[in-house]
């Protein structure tokens, strides 16, 4: 009960830490009105930017933006996690950039920290080539689009309960290029020095044996939204109208011998996002999620399905905050795959209108994932099972009830359930805050 009341408060610390900073800046915003109508308008128009740069994750300054993503965050290896970071901005140039940031793990005692420059290469089709040197953690069997590193949450609820990391000092080019206004592609050439945190050894024949590796990649992201819309004028590459679906692909190749290199190996991933806004305000959500790996391919680059629960002995020592898409009974470190797929439901029902500050919403949710694995006894000093016979969990949000903040209710059904009734079961909070609406 000590260990659950403890976690539960440096848990509540990362979420309130950025609650205040919305409600410090919100509230200086708010004071010293002017009757002079030009001065209200630029007043507006500095907030409204303001809130905007904000909902993206950064703090605006003349010539530096500070990244929100470093501040502070919590997980079961560093502990709190510490720093800072951001990039330069167009005022001090629009062809050139600096960014990097470093943060310090508490419980790790160590200091990570990512350093890069990046150069325009055409302003009519937004191409940057960058060069980034990065000494960080990452998490183990995530497979992360590339076109997805600017998505921002004010907590990251899946971050605090993880503890399977690797290490990885890598160097990247990067190039990012908008094929048309809405297709973004985003390339890397990587060379890695990956070494995991926790007792492993990956065995890919008889004569191998690893405990850290080399690997040198490829990677190509794409970022597809046919129908959505796109404001012509000022800024081509800003969407106007959202439209559905988004489909983004991902192909990553491993060179065996180039740049030390140690295995060959080659990747795919899908996601398509769906979503259906019904003519009674309610909206259905669909993600189709899927990935491949063919080869030498070690635990670190595999996949998990996003689980999101401890094994812990009850329900309210699991309590702790459900993820947008992840599956909230899913304990973590208990499945992996070398292809996988994936299907998430979400039905959100028209908002309850009890008042103007008061309007919770009901959504229904079913998930489910099915995978393999070719090789598992090739992963060695680790414990997992596969997805062969299907997970199942389905579950209900009731949202915004204070602050962003409701309350789900999960259960896990099918090939995968638990014989103990209560260990099927999650409740957790729920998180949405978009300054951006």
């Amino acid at each position: 009960m000590l260990f659950y009341y403890i976690t539960s408060k440096l848990c509540m610390k990362q979420i309130w830490i950025p609650i205040l900073i919305i409600t410090f800046f919100h509230i200086g915003n708010c004071q010293a009105q002017d009757n002079s109508e030009n001065h209200k308008t630029k007043d507006s128009t500095s907030k409204a930017e303001l809130i905007k740069n904000l909902g993206n994750g950064y703090f605006p300054t003349k010539y530096f933006d500070f990244d929100l993503r470093y501040l502070v965050k919590y997980n079961q290896f560093e502990g709190f996690r510490t720093g800072l970071g951001g990039l330069t901005n167009s005022n001090l140039s629009e062809n050139f950039r600096l960014q990097g940031y470093t943060v310090y793990g508490v419980l790790d005692h160590t200091f990570k920290f990512s350093v890069g420059a990046s150069i325009r290469l055409a302003k009519k089709t937004n191409t940057w080539l960058s060069y980034t040197h990065t000494s960080d953690l990452e998490e183990t069997g995530s497979s992360n689009f590339l076109t997805d590193k600017r998505f921002f949450q004010f907590i990251e609820p899946r971050l605090f309960n993880i503890d399977l990391f690797h290490h990885h000092i890598s160097n990247s080019i990067e190039l990012q290029h908008q094929l048309a206004s809405n297709i973004l592609t985003e390339t890397h050439f990587i060379s890695s020095n990956i070494s995991p945190t926790y007792s492993y050894n990956y065995v890919p024949n008889t004569q191998s044996n690893f405990n850290d590796f080399e690997l040198t990649l490829a990677k190509l992201s794409v970022q597809w939204n046919p129908f959505s819309a796109y404001q012509d004028e000022k800024d081509p590459y800003l969407e106007t109208k959202v439209g559905y679906p988004k489909i983004t692909m991902q192909f990553t190749k491993s060179f065996k011998e180039i740049l030390q290199g140690d295995f060959n190996f080659s990747k795919f991933d899908l996601r398509i996002f769906q979503q259906f806004n019904h003519s009674n305000s309610s909206v259905s959500q669909l993600v189709l999620a899927s990935g491949i790996a063919n080869g030498a391919v070690p635990l670190s680059h595999l996949y998990h399905a996003f689980p999101n629960n401890v094994d812990k002995s009850s329900i309210f020592k699991r309590f702790s905050v459900a993820g947008n898409n992840s599956f909230e009974t899913m304990y973590f470190n208990e499945f992996f795959s070398d292809k996988i797929i994936s299907l998430r439901f979400k039905h959100i029902l028209k908002p309850f209108n009890f008042g103007p500050r008061f309007k919770p919403d009901l959504a229904f949710i079913t998930k489910y994932a099915l995978g393999s694995m070719d090789s598992p006894e090739h992963h060695q000093n680790i414990s997992f099972k596969t997805l062969e016979h299907g997970y199942f969990e389905s579950g209900i949000e009731l949202n915004q009830l204070l602050i962003g903040f409701g309350l789900s209710f999960a259960y896990r059904y099918g090939a995968y359930h638990l014989p103990h009734f209560d260990d099927n079961i999650a409740f957790k909070f729920t998180f949405n805050l978009n300054l951006n609406k």
